[in-house]
Formats: C-alpha cells, structure tokens, sequence
C-alpha cells in the first residue's frame, strides 16, 4: 500500500514539474513576443499615427523616430515619439505650427492590432518641450485651420462619423511640460505669449459627465499694439472642473489662481455652443491685505513679501459675462480699490505711505472697441514726497485715446530706500513733474501731432544713474523741460558722464511716438562741451542674447553701436573731443543722426599743431560697422600725426622719419573695429600730400638706413622736400605710392611703388646720377674731358626695395652701370685722340717738307706721335693710390 503511495506521489510531482515547464516556457515566451512584437509593429504604428492624421489636415504631420514598448505600461503599449512637427501649407507655407521635443502616448495592446481605417484609441499621453505658434494674418486667415475642406475629406468625415472617429480620447491623465504658446494677430497687432507652461490633468474624458483636475503654471506676457499689459507674469492655477460634454458646458468646482503673487478665486461656467460661447465668471481676492497689490507686481521686483509689514486695503473683483462669437466678447469689470495703505519692507528705512488706488477696467457692450480703463486715483507718499496721477483710456482695442495727469515730487534716494530696487549702481536725485496730455495713437503713428495736447513741465537735479545702454554712470545735473502741443522744449540741460560733460538747449518733436509708438526720437540740439569723449555715448549690445537686448557686463559678443532710436541734429561746439587716443581741439561741426548713421558736416578742428576739417559719415546698422570720410589736413605735424595715427603709419611708413609739416586731402572709406577703429585690411581711397618743408631722419628708419649705406654718394639729410607732392591710393590693405620726384644736389631721383597691411613692400628707385659721383676710376676718365662735356655725363642708377620697412633688402644695377659708363668714356677718348692724332699727321703732311737728307727724321718723329697718342689711350691704368 505505502509503494503504491509513492508511486502516486512521485507521478503527481513529476507532473508538477511538467506544468511548472510548461508555463515556465510560456511565460518566456509571452516575455519575448513582448520585446519583438514592438520592433514587428514599429512600422505598423509610424504608417497608422501619420495616415490617421495627414488625410485630415492640409498641412504635413511628420516626426523623426518612433519607439514601442509593450512592457512598460503593459497590459497597455506605450509609443514614444521625438521630434514631431506639423509644417503649414499655403498661405503660411513653410511655417512650423507645432513642435515637439517627445511626445509619450500610451493606449491598449488591441490597438496594434486594427486596421488603419479603425479608430485609434488613446489613453494617456504627455508632451514634452513643445511650441505652438499661432498665427493670424492681415487677411484674418489663421495657421491653425488646417482641417480639410475640399468635397473629398467631407466625405470622408462623413464616413467616418459613422464608424468611429480616426482618433478617439479616452485619457485618464495627460501632462504637458516646458512648453511655449504664441498667439500673434497681425490685423490688431496683439500677441499673448506663454512660456515656461507646465499643466497637468486627470480624469476621464472620455465619459460624458466627469470632473477634470488641472494644475497649470506659466509665464505669461500680452501686448496689443505697442503696450504691454503683461511681461512674463507668473501664473498658477489650481482647478476643478465638471465637464459636460453632451452640453459642453465646463464648470468651476474649486478653482484658486495665483497672478505673480496676488490670489484669486473664481467660479462660474464657459458653455461651447454651435455658433458661439457663453461665458458666466465671477472672482475675486480670498482677502483685503494690501500684500494682494505687491502681489500683482512682478515676483522680479518685489523680492520677499513674506515680512513686509502692511496696513490698509487692497482688493480685486469682477466679472465676466456674456457671449463670444465673431462680432462680441463678453461684457466684464475688473476693479482694484486701496485707500489709505502702506508697506514696509523690513531692512529698509523708510515706507511708502498714503497709497490710493481707484481703478476700473471694463467693457458694458460686448463690443471689444468700448473696452475703457478709468484711473481715477493713483496716489502715495514716501517723506514729504507726494506723487499723484490719473488717467482715462477709451477705445482701447481699435484706437485708444488717453488723457492723463502727472504730479508731484519725487527724490530717488528715498525711493530706494523705500522699495527694493533692482538696480545695482547709485540712483538719486530730484524728479518734479506736472504734466497733462491728451491724444490718441492714431495721432501718434500718423504722426498728427497737431491732434494732440500737452502741456506742463517736468525738471531732474542732480540726478545720478547707471542705464543699461551706457558705458558709464550718468550724472544729470539739471535737466528742465516745459511742454506744449507743438514741441517738447529742452530748456536747459548739463551732464556729466564718463571724461565727458555736456550742456545742451533743442527742441523734441515726438516723445510721445517715441513713448508709445517705437518712434526714433526726433530733435534738434544745440550742444556744447569741454571735454566729449566719443565712445561715453555709444551704446553697448550684447549679440550674446537674443533679440537686441542691452548689457552692461562685456562678453565676447559685445559691440559698440549708434542708437536705434535717435533720429536728431546736433550743432556741437567742444573744447577737446576724443576719440580712441586722439584729442581734438576746438571742434566745431554739425552731426545728424539717423538710421543708426552719424553723418558729419562742416567739422573743424585743431590737431597736431595744424588744421583739420572733416565729412562723412559712421554707420552700425549692418552688423559690421563702416565709414565714409573726406579729411582736409592743413599745416599738420609729421611726426606727431605718425605717433598719433594709425592710419598715417599704415599709409605713410616713412613718414616715421620725416620731420616738418603737411597739408593733405585724404578721402577714405571702410569697415570698423568693435572699437570704432578703422579696420586697416578694408580700407580704400587716396591721398593727395604736399610736404611744406621737412627733412629726413634717416636714424627712425631702417629702410633709409641701408639706402644711405648703399648709395655712398647720397646723404639722404641732405635730400630737399620742400614743397614735394605726394599721391598714393590704397585697397583692401594695399597701398600703391604713385611716382613721385626727389632731388639731392644735382642727382634726380624718381621714387614709386606698393605696400601693405603686413609692412612688407616692393618699391623702386630711380636716379640719374651724374658720373662724377661714381669713384675715381671714373673721374680718371672724365678728367681727359672738357668740363662742359663731363657734366653732361649722366649714367641711371636703380635700386630696388624689397622686405618689410623694419626688415628691409636693397638690389641695385650700380656695377653694370659703372662698367657701361666706363666702356662709353673709353669709346669717347679713342674717338678723341684718333681725331687729335689724324690732326697732328695731316699739319705734317701739309708742311713744306722736302726730300733731303732729314727727311728719315721727320717720318720718325711722326711715328714717335703717334705712339703716344695710342699710348695714352691705351696703356696700363695707373695704381688707384696715385693721382
């Protein structure tokens, strides 16, 4: 019996074992079809997301790389996909709608399994690093109006709907990070931006009736035309919604929003109807503390709320409410009310007191172009400083109108010892204004002034600033201007920054387009100085950001550039104006300003001792600088404008070792440096150069040096440059010297040739030197000729200038035109003596002589002649050492 137990018991383990196998087996199995089915299916989801969408939209959804797994999320399959694009077509073709950095989608193992004409069903999904760009243009068509029109995709639709959607959303949650959305309208010029947006939600949306769960923060900024209401605001918002989505009606259950940092609560319905929206909304602050104003300020400027000490009011309400289709928006109120309040910060000395604050923003049509802002009472006080202000703004969406007021008094120091400034460098000073002005932008941009009205005045005293834009502190002594419906008058104004300081008088014609409109600044100033140091006032951009936006820290991307806005003339009078190392003294000349170009006219001044009158022209505007200028240089100092100049030192390399005075007319143009100094490889023009009187200092030039060594017969102090004309031209870091004519004693010496950038050069001199200078050998043969003839002998000498002005190399022909000249007086004496001796042969033959006993004697002496004369010329030369 206990055998046959066994029996049974060791055929029930074995049996165990087998099934433990089996399901062993199949459990790898299932683990490895898992893995494959992915790679097998891959191709199968990219065709079935591209194709579910494309054949619905005019534009062109496209992606770089898809990837499934069936174990992560299992029983459900998650697809991942990188770097989704949606590209628009005509009219906006081209554009990039939406972009996506990942995107995760998670949905039901069935789903791999249906056919692309069946419903995709998705179940949640996340997005990450995306931008929507929105776009509507002048003719009011939008970039998101890419679902299908035409007959065929109708019919489609229509078949479709009957089926079953193309995509169905069954989330249970969804989430959306690091993201960005903007919206731009071309026809009313508004542009809300969110950036930074992270927003969550959970729940189904699938069902009919169920409550959504969001959490959304962003940063958000709205512009319309050229105000900006909002500058990356910080928005959070917690809430709840019920949905309806057989009435699509979505409700607030508890919903609680932080603007930067101010509280609201809300509740209320947004109702989608066929045609239109209806929207029911009510909200408001939880509390009165007045710690809900400095929430609405930027977190950037208010620091710390936490321990400012507070008292009085401050509350937001409102509502919105009405219908919004194509021709209305809802009719809403936004009011904030304060009476009375203050605010202390606790390591500051001082508070802001007195604040009232009456303002209603509000719209009771529903026709977006009566929206209107009332500012009934801005008003606060910090010590005995009273500010006051109010405004109206009507028409505020199509063509706003604003009449406002500004008074009071306000010192900067106890402002920054009231409030935490954001501002590194000292702010002090006296500000008092009272003005009023009416206009509307219309006016503005159409550049109606006349349409206007302003009146008042407003003076700075002794005010003291770091801005952005400059290279240095600026400290505004006094600073008065009044107002009128023509002009902003600038009565008088001195200032001090950097070596430079200023007085000026002129005349404004629109600061408010330059305000409220991105207008250039248009003016026109008188100007004097005593000292104007050019780079105090050119503005700084660093290239490192994006954008144009001002740095005052250097980097590699900082350039220097004339400001944008300015569009001015300047009659300027100064003492000394330097720039780079250069001062120039007595200046007097005109400079317009526009276009991000300084043109200047009528400029004179002194320099090196002589005279300087100067035009043309300095531009930024393209992203490397250049100039035009025409240079008038009168009675100038050689030698200080060589130390001086570099562009002397790059044009005129010798004139290092010249020492008197010159006038010249340089015309030249070229790019700059980021220093606003001439970048010498560009440079073009000519110069035109008539020496006055000067003289060689041949010790400051190694070039001159080994000229004089070369050419012994030549001391180059001794050379006249006395009313000597120069031309050259120059290119591209290349200068061509045109000949020009030199003269020592009674050698002519011709001089011409090129240079460049790197200081190498090839220049070639000529001379026609007369032979007496060219040794004793040859003065030995020009002493057997008249004095007459020996001074007409002239033998050309060339010496060619090669190397670099500091390393110079010299060639000259002087040998072989030595050997020429001597082969030449050699030719003349042989003629010389041959005609003498045919001479002497002939009187002897022509004398009576007869033929007797002595004429053996007379033939002799006539042979005795003859050898002499061929003796002399030639016998052997004489030692070098006797004379």
């Amino acid at each position: 019996m206990e055998k046959e137990n066994n029996t049974a018991l060791k055929k029930k383990t074995t049996g165990s074992k087998r099934i433990y196998k089996i399901v062993a087996i199949v459990l790898v199995t299932f683990i490895v079809i898992l893995a494959v089915t992915p790679v097998l299916f891959k191709g199968k989801i990219i065709n079935t997301i591209k194709k579910s969408v494309n054949k619905n939209i005019t534009a062109t959804l496209d992606f770089d790389n898809v990837s499934l797994s069936l174990l992560r999320n299992f029983p459900n399959a998650s697809v991942s996909i990188s770097d989704l694009k949606v590209i628009n077509a005509d009219p906006f073709e081209g554009d990039t709608l939406i972009y996506a950095e990942k995107i995760r989608l998670k949905m039901s193992l069935a789903q791999l399994f249906k056919n692309e004409s069946e419903p995709l069903n998705i179940k949640a999904f996340s997005v990450d690093k995306a931008k929507l760009n929105i776009l509507i243009n002048n003719k009011g068509e939008a970039n998101y109006d890419i679902a299908k029109k035409d007959p065929v995709a109708v019919a489609e639709e229509k078949t479709e709907t009957t089926s079953g959607k193309a995509m169905v959303f069954s989330v249970e949650e969804y989430e959306i990070s690091e993201s960005k959305v903007v919206y731009y309208d071309e026809e009313s010029n508004m542009k809300l931006s969110v950036s930074k947006l992270n927003h969550s939600g959970s729940g189904d949306l699938s069902a009919s009736q169920s409550k959504l769960k969001t959490k959304t923060n962003a940063l958000v900024s709205f512009k319309k035309d050229s105000i900006e209401y909002l500058g990356k605001n910080m928005v959070d918002l917690d809430a709840l919604i019920q949905l309806d989505l057989e009435e699509g009606r979505y409700s607030f259950l508890e919903n609680k929003a932080l603007i930067n940092q101010l509280p609201l609560v809300f509740d209320g319905f947004v109702k989608i109807n066929e045609s239109d929206q209806e929207v029911d909304v009510t909200f408001k602050t939880p509390s009165s503390d007045f710690k809900n104003f400095l929430g609405l300020i930027p977190t950037v400027y208010t620091k710390n709320l936490e321990n400012v000490k507070t008292s009085g009011n401050f509350e937001v309400k409102g509502f919105v409410k009405g219908i919004i289709d194509d021709s209305h928006i809802p009719t809403f109120s936004i009011v904030m009310l304060s009476d009375n309040a203050s605010f202390k910060y606790p390591d500051l000395p001082k508070e802001i007191s007195n604040i009232n604050i009456s303002t209603l923003v509000g719209n009771k049509t529903g026709i977006m172009e009566d929206t209107y802002v009332n500012i009934d009472k801005l008003s606060f006080m910090i010590d005995q400083d009273v500010f006051n202000a109010s405004a109206k703004i009507r028409n505020i969406i199509e063509n706003p109108f604003i009449n406002a007021e500004i008074r009071g008094r306000l010192n900067l120091a106890n402002l920054t010892e009231a409030y935490p400034v954001d501002y590194e460098g000292e702010l002090s000073g006296i500000l008092n204004a009272d003005i009023s002005t009416a206009f509307d932008m219309n006016s503005i941009e159409e550049n109606r002034y006349e349409n206007t009205s302003n009146k008042g005045s407003f003076s700075i005293h002794d005010l003291k600033l770091s801005p952005d834009e400059m290279a240095n502190p600026i400290e505004i002594s006094k600073a008065d201007i009044t107002f009128n419906d023509q002009n902003i008058n600038l009565n008088g104004f001195s200032a001090k920054t950097g070596l430079s300081d200023i007085k000026a008088t002129g005349t404004i014609k629109n600061l408010l387009g330059f305000m409220f409109n991105n207008e250039d600044l248009e003016g026109n100033f008188d100007l004097n100085s005593g000292t104007f140091a050019v780079n105090d006032f050119m503005m700084k951009v660093d290239e490192s950001e994006t954008g144009s936006e001002s740095e005052t820290v250097k980097s590699e991307g900082e350039k220097v550039t004339i400001p944008a806005f300015l569009d001015c003339t300047i009659n300027a009078v100064a003492d000394n104006v330097i720039y780079d190392d250069l001062t120039l003294k007595k200046v007097k000349g005109t400079i317009k300003i526009e276009d991000q170009k300084a043109t200047i006219t009528n400029l004179t001044s002194e320099l090196f001792d002589g005279q300087l009158g100067l035009t043309g022209n300095v531009s930024t505007k393209e992203e490397t600088p250049t100039f035009n200028m025409n240079l008038k240089l009168k009675a100038f100092d050689i030698t200080s404008s060589f130390k001086e100049l570099e562009l002397f030192q790059f044009l005129t390399p010798l004139a290092n070792a010249v020492n008197g005075i010159m006038n010249s007319d340089i015309s030249l143009s070229g790019n700059l440096n980021e220093d606003f100094t001439p970048n010498m490889a560009t440079l073009s023009g000519d110069l035109l150069g008539e020496i006055l009187n000067a003289s060689f200092v041949k010790e400051n030039s190694p070039l001159l040096q080994s000229f004089d060594q070369n050419m012994n017969f030549i001391d180059l102090s001794d050379i006249e440059l006395k009313n000597l004309k120069t031309s050259l031209s120059f290119k591209d870091g290349n200068v061509n010297l045109k000949p020009i004519n030199l003269k020592y004693k009674d050698i002519d010496i011709e001089v011409k040739g090129t240079h460049s950038l790197d200081k190498s050069l090839s220049y070639m001199a000529k001379l026609d030197v007369p032979a007496k200078y060219l040794g004793k050998d040859v003065n030995k043969l020009l002493a057997n000729l008249s004095e007459e003839e020996a001074s007409k002998i002239r033998v050309p000498v060339n010496v060619e200038m090669g190397g670099s002005f500091t390393n110079p190399t010299l060639k000259t022909d002087v040998k072989s035109s030595m050997s020429n000249l001597t082969q030449q007086l050699i030719s003349i004496q042989k003629d010389k003596l041959t005609d003498k001796g045919k001479g002497i042969l002939t009187d002897m033959l022509n004398n009576n002589i007869t033929k007797d006993s002595d004429s053996t004697k007379k033939e002799d002496a006539v042979k005795e002649a003859a050898k002499g004369i061929l003796g002399n010329l030639f016998g052997k030369k004489k030692d070098s050492t006797q004379n």
